[in-house]
C-alpha cells in the first residue's frame, strides 16, 4: 500500500464513523503544485481518544495527544500518518509550541496555521478542496503569505522565520510584502530557536536545487547573522559572495548537505573552525569530519597534476574524495588540469588505484623493528616508493627498508 492510499483509507474510516477526515497542510499544497507529497497529515473533528478507539490502541501512538495528535500506524510500505484534531492554540510562552490547545472546527484550525499555502484541507473521498485562507489563490500567484497577522504568527513560533524563506526559495515563490517585512523585523529573534530546528531547516534548504536562492533570501531578510555566528561577513565582499552563490547553484540537485555546507561555510571555517557552526546547526560528528576534510583537501585536488602519485593517492581513496572532487569541479572548472588528473586516476581499476602494500607491520617485526614512530615512518616511506614506481616487489621493499636503516 502506498502512503497516498493509506491516507485515503484513514480519511474514509473517519468519515464512515461520522467524523470529518481531511488531508491537511503540505500534502494539499504539494498536490496542487503537481508534486508527489512526501507524507500525508489528516485533520479531523474526532478527539484523540476517539481516534484511538476507532483505529485501535495497537495501531496508534499517543505521543502528541496533549496537542491533539495521534499517530496511526499503517502497513510497512505505507508508513505512519499523524491524525490531528482541529484545534485553536492558546498562548505560546516559549516561541515554539502552544502552552495548551482547545479543540475546535476546521475553519478555526486553518486560521492558526503558518502560511496560506499550508492552511488548506482536501477531502479525498469527495475529491474536494476546502480553503478558508485563500491558499489556492496564493499558489496560483506563487506567493508565501502568513495567515492573519504575520507578526503574531512569528511570535508564536520563531522557526517560521526560516520556514518562510525555505518555502519561498524551494518553491520559487515570492514572500508577500507584509510577511517579508515581519520576517525582517523579527530576524534577530531567530537565536531563540533550538540548534536542532535551525539545523533541520538549513539541511532542507541546502540540499534543494534552489539552495543559492535560499541563502540569498536569508541574507536579504537579515537572517544569515542569526543562522551563522558572524554570518553577515559571508556577504560583506560582494564579488566573493556572488561567486559562492554561483558555486552553490552549479552543484545541481544531486549534491548532499556537506557539499553545499562547505561551499557556504568555507570563509568562516578558515577563521572560526567548525565549532560555532556545530553549535548553531547541531552538526553530527560525521558531518563535522566530512566538512573539515572537504575544506582541507578541496584546494589540494586542484593541484593534483603537480603532485607525486604517492601524495595524491591517499587523498583519492578517502571515502569523501569523490564528493570533494565534485565541489572542486564546480570551483575550478571541469577542464582544470588538476581536476582532470583526479578524474583520470579515479577511473583506474581498484587494484591500480589502491594496490596491496608490498610490506606490512609483520614484515618489519620479523626484521626486528619495534612498533613506534620509526616503524610507522618506514611503512609510509616504503608505501610511497611503491606508489611512485620505485619498487615493485616484496624483496625490493625489504631492501628499501634495509637501506633506510643504514642511511644509504
Amino acid at each position: 500500500m502506498l502512503p497516498r492510499e493509506f491516507a485515503t483509507q484513514v480519511a474514509e474510516k473517519l468519515q464512515a464513523a461520522g467524523f470529518q477526515g481531511l488531508w491537511a497542510g503540505g500534502c494539499v499544497r504539494d498536490q496542487l503544485l503537481g508534486m508527489t507529497p512526501i507524507d500525508y497529515d489528516v485533520a479531523t473533528n474526532a478527539t484523540p481518544q476517539q481516534v484511538r478507539d476507532l483505529f485501535g490502541h495497537r495501531r496508534t501512538i499517543p505521543i502528541g495527544a496533549a496537542f491533539g495528535v495521534i499517530t496511526v500506524v499503517g502497513p510497512k510500505s505505507a508508513g505512519q500518518i499523524e491524525v490531528a484534531t482541529f484545534r485553536r492554540d492558546m498562548q505560546y510562552s516559549d516561541g515554539r509550541r502552544p502552552d495548551s490547545v482547545e479543540f475546535t472546527d476546521a475553519r478555526e484550525d486553518a486560521s492558526r496555521r503558518d502560511f496560506t499555502i499550508n492552511g488548506m484541507f482536501f477531502d479525498p473521498v469527495q475529491n474536494e478542496l476546502i480553503d478558508y485562507v485563500d491558499g489556492r489563490a496564493d499558489i496560483d500567484f506563487r506567493i508565501v503569505r502568513a495567515i492573519g497577522d504575520p507578526h503574531e504568527r512569528i511570535r508564536e513560533d520563531k522557526l517560521r522565520l526560516l520556514r518562510a524563506v525555505r518555502f519561498a526559495a524551494t518553491l520559487g515563490f515570492e514572500l508577500e510584502p507584509t510577511t517579508r517585512a515581519a520576517v525582517v523585523q523579527h530576524a534577530s529573534e531567530i537565536g531563540t530557536v533550538s540548534a536542532e530546528r535551525i539545523g533541520s531547516e538549513m539541511r532542507r534548504m541546502l540540499v534543494h536545487a534552489n539552495r543559492a536562492a535560499a541563502v540569498q533570501l536569508l541574507a536579504d531578510c537579515h537572517l544569515l547573522k542569526g543562522v551563522l555566528l558572524d554570518g553577515d561577513q559571508l556577504c560583506s565582499n560582494r564579488a566573493n559572495w556572488r561567486t559562492r552563490l554561483g558555486w552553490l547553484e552549479q552543484l545541481g540537485s544531486s549534491c548532499d548537505f556537506t557539499q553545499a555546507a562547505v561551499i557556504l561555510l568555507s570563509p568562516l571555517l578558515k577563521v572560526q573552525g567548525i565549532l560555532p557552526t556545530t553549535e548553531r546547526w547541531k552538526l553530527s560528528n560525521a558531518e563535522q569530519k566530512t566538512i573539515l576534510w572537504m575544506e582541507q583537501y578541496g584546494l589540494t585536488l586542484s593541484r593534483a597534476h603537480l603532485m607525486p602519485w604517492s601524495e595524491l593517492q591517499p587523498i583519492l581513496i578517502h571515502p569523501d574524495a569523490e564528493k570533494t572532487l565534485q565541489v572542486a569541479r564546480v570551483q575550478f572548472g571541469e577542464h582544470h588540469p588538476g581536476i582532470q588528473m583526479c578524474e583520470k586516476k579515479l577511473q583506474l581499476p581498484a587494484d591500480q588505484l589502491n594496490p596491496q602494500p608490498l610490506l606490512g607491520g609483520d614484515d618489519l617485526i620479523q626484521l626486528g623493528i619495534e612498533p613506534g614512530p620509526v616503524f610507522t615512518q618506514l611503512l609510509k616511506r616504503v608505501r610511497a616508493a611503491q606508489l611512485d614506481g620505485e619498487i615493485g616487489s616484496h624483496d625490493e621493499a625489504l631492501s628499501r627498508v634495509e637501506s633506510m636503516q643504514t642511511g644509504q
